[in-house]
C-alpha cells in the first residue's frame, strides 16, 4: 500500500480547496494510505471519511513570513508533526510557503507540487502576487515533480521558473458528476423565470474571473434582447465595484448578485447557459460542473487551452443574442473522468 501525504492551507471555499476534496473522494483507498496536513481550520467543504483516511491539523507560519525568502524559511522552519515515511509527498496548495516547506519536511521518495494557474499572466496582472512571488520562488527547485491542472498552463510555468527539464504531469481536476446530480436536487427557494434566457456564472468576484467582461458583454446583449438574466453565484473583493457597474450599465432589471452559496447546484441546474469571461484560469472547473448539468456553454477563446474539448468564442454578446433554450441533458464526464483516475494513479504510484 501507498503511503501519501497531501499539504494545503484549508479547506475554506475555494477552487483548489474543492479540487484536492474531489481528489480524495476519487482515490482508491485499497491502494493508498493517506495524511492531509492543514495549516487553517477554516472549513467550507464536506470532508470525506475512511480508516485509510486522516486530516491533520499543523501550525501556520506567522504572516510576516510570507516577506521572508523561501531559503530562509526552508532553512529554520520546522515541521515536528509527523514522523512517517511517504511515497509521494503532494504539496497542493503552491501558494503557501509553510506547505512547502512542510512537504520538503517530511521523509518521501517523491515531492510533487500541484499548480493551479497560469502563473506568467498572474504575475503580470496581480501586484500581490507579483510580490509574493518574489519570495516564494526559490522554492520551485526542491521539488521533483510538478502537476499542472491543464496543459495550457505548463509553457508559463517553465518560462517564470526556468524549469526545462524538469518532469511535470498535466491532470485535469475531477468533476464529481454524482455528487453534483444528488446536490442538484436538493430543495431551494430560488426560482428562474422561464420565459427568458437564464444564465449564470460561478466563481470569486475578482479582477481575474473578468465579471466587469461579462457585464460589459451583457450591456451589449440587452441592445439585442431583453429575455435574458444573468445570475452570478459567488463573493469577493469587486462585488461592490461590480454592482455599481451593473447599475451603471442599466442592468440592474438583468443582471443579480447572489453570493457565495454552500450548494450552487440547484442553482445552475435551473439555468438555460453559463457564461466564463476570465481573463486567465488554471483550469476552469466550473464550466465542466456546468456541462455535466447539461447547460450551454459560453467561454472566451482565450480559455481554450486550459479546457482542452471546450470550445471558445470570439464575440460572447454576439454568441448570447443569438442564444436559444434547449433541451439539457446530463453528462457524467465518465471518459473525462477515468482518465484523470488513470493519470493521478501514474503520478502516486
Amino acid at each position: 500500500m501507498k503511503k501519501i501525504a497531501f499539504f494545503t492551507r484549508d479547506f475554506g471555499v475555494g477552487g483548489i480547496q474543492r479540487a484536492l476534496v474531489s481528489i480524495l473522494d476519487n482515490l482508491d483507498y485499497n491502494r493508498y494510505k493517506v495524511d492531509v496536513y492543514y495549516c487553517n481550520k477554516n472549513m467550507f467543504y464536506q470532508l470525506p471519511q475512511h480508516q485509510n483516511l486522516k486530516f491533520i491539523y499543523f501550525k501556520p507560519f506567522p504572516y510576516f513570513t510570507r516577506f521572508v525568502p523561501f531559503g530562509i524559511l526552508k532553512a529554520v522552519g520546522r515541521f515536528p508533526y509527523s514522523n512517517e515515511e511517504y511515497d509521494v509527498a503532494v504539496e497542493f496548495n503552491s501558494y503557501s510557503s509553510e506547505c512547502a516547506v512542510a512537504a520538503l519536511s517530511v521523509k518521501a521518495k517523491k515531492r510533487v507540487m500541484w499548480i493551479h494557474n497560469d502563473v506568467k499572466i498572474k504575475y503580470s496582472e496581480e501586484p500581490k502576487y507579483r510580490i509574493l512571488w518574489n519570495f516564494f520562488k526559490g522554492k520551485f527547485k526542491y521539488f521533483d515533480e510538478f502537476c499542472a491542472v491543464s496543459p495550457g498552463i505548463i509553457p508559463s510555468f517553465r518560462e517564470m521558473t526556468g524549469l526545462n527539464d524538469v518532469k511535470i504531469s498535466s491532470i485535469q481536476n475531477f468533476v464529481d458528476t454524482g455528487l453534483i446530480f444528488t446536490q442538484a436536487e436538493e430543495e431551494t427557494d430560488f426560482t428562474t423565470n422561464d420565459s427568458v434566457y437564464n444564465l449564470c456564472s460561478v466563481g470569486r468576484l475578482c479582477r481575474q474571473k473578468g465579471y466587469d467582461i461579462l457585464l460589459d458583454d451583457m450591456a451589449e446583449v440587452i441592445k439585442n434582447r431583453q429575455d435574458i438574466h444573468l445570475y452570478i453565484i459567488g463573493d469577493g473583493p469587486d462585488r461592490n465595484e461590480l454592482e455599481q457597474q451593473r447599475d451603471r450599465l442599466g442592468l440592474s432589471s438583468f443582471v443579480s448578485f447572489l453570493g457565495n452559496k454552500k450548494n450552487p447546484f440547484p442553482y445552475v441546474k435551473q439555468m438555460d447557459g453559463f457564461a466564463l469571461t476570465s481573463r486567465y484560469e488554471g483550469q476552469g472547473i466550473v464550466l465542466w460542473e456546468a456541462k455535466s448539468l447539461g447547460l450551454e456553454l459560453f467561454m472566451g477563446k482565450n480559455l481554450e487551452k486550459y479546457n482542452p474539448g471546450l470550445e471558445g468564442t470570439e464575440n460572447i454578446a454576439e454568441a448570447l443574442s443569438k442564444a436559444q433554450k434547449k433541451e439539457k441533458t446530463f453528462d457524467d464526464l465518465s471518459e473525462y473522468n477515468n482518465n484523470i483516475k488513470e493519470q493521478l494513479q501514474k503520478l502516486l504510484g
